[in-house]
């Protein structure tokens, strides 16, 4: 055991610039109050760093002459964790998709950390800008290019009965900008015997997605599901 080494300096200031960068990065997704924000994205930035500081310095003392040692594995490896990480954060309801940005931010923190551990501090500084880059300008960029046509689909909502959802519902995607007719309207109530009700709404986003509309409905209380369904259903 080695409390102190030549490389101790270098090896606790990269681990505290991966955990400032991620943090960096884990602000914004904070900010739009996603599942994983500054702690799960410092968290991963200084693992992945960590990992791979311990892969390029920590086996020296047990080689030998012959030995070799492959940083690499341990890289590698951080990829494949990484991934099912990501994965627990992406959400399917009924067809709608939610979290693949905030999946691919803790990917690039995880990257980051790993630059850092690698004794690569520029480059994970500009991947952190870049980051940044994609999360607010590009951000802005797409929904300018959105406003070049109206967005329009029929969405099947069902939730639960006598709560007065559905005004809730009709009342927010007006406020939002959004034109909304209701085109159907159903009981499903199933074997439990609570009450569920199944509509379809017409909405016409103009000039803006109604994607932004579909996530907000699926974070209503009482909302079962949320899809977009084809005209000739």
């Amino acid at each position: 055991m080695q409390w102190f080494s030549p490389t101790l300096a270098t090896q606790l200031a990269t681990l505290a610039l991966a955990f400032v960068l991620c943090t960096i990065i884990g602000y914004e997704r904070q900010r739009r109050q996603k599942s994983a924000g500054l702690r799960t994205h410092a968290l991963v930035g200084m693992g992945s760093a960590l990992f791979t500081i311990v892969s390029a310095y920590g086996f020296d003392p047990a080689l030998n002459a012959d030995g070799r040692l492959d940083p690499s594995r341990i890289a590698a490896q951080i990829v494949s964790g990484i991934g099912f990480l990501g994965g627990g954060v992406i959400f399917v309801k009924r067809g709608s998709v939610s979290g693949l940005t905030t999946a691919a931010s803790i990917w690039i923190s995880a990257a980051v950390g790993m630059a850092c551990g690698a004794g690569m501090p520029t480059v994970a500084i500009f991947a952190t800008v870049l980051d940044l880059l994609a999360m607010y300008v590009l951000t802005i960029w797409g929904r300018r290019v959105s406003l070049a046509r109206d967005d329009e689909g029929i969405v099947a909502v069902v939730y639960r009965g006598g709560r007065g959802i559905l005004r809730v519902l009709l009342e927010q995607a007006a406020a939002s900008g959004y034109d909304v007719r209701l085109e159907s309207s159903q009981d499903v109530t199933k074997s439990d015997g609570k009450p569920r009700v199944e509509v379809r709404i017409r909405v016409v986003g103009r000039g803006k997605s109604i994607e932004p509309l579909l996530e907000r409905i699926m974070g209503m209380r009482g909302v079962a599901s949320v899809r977009t369904v084809a005209e000739e259903d």
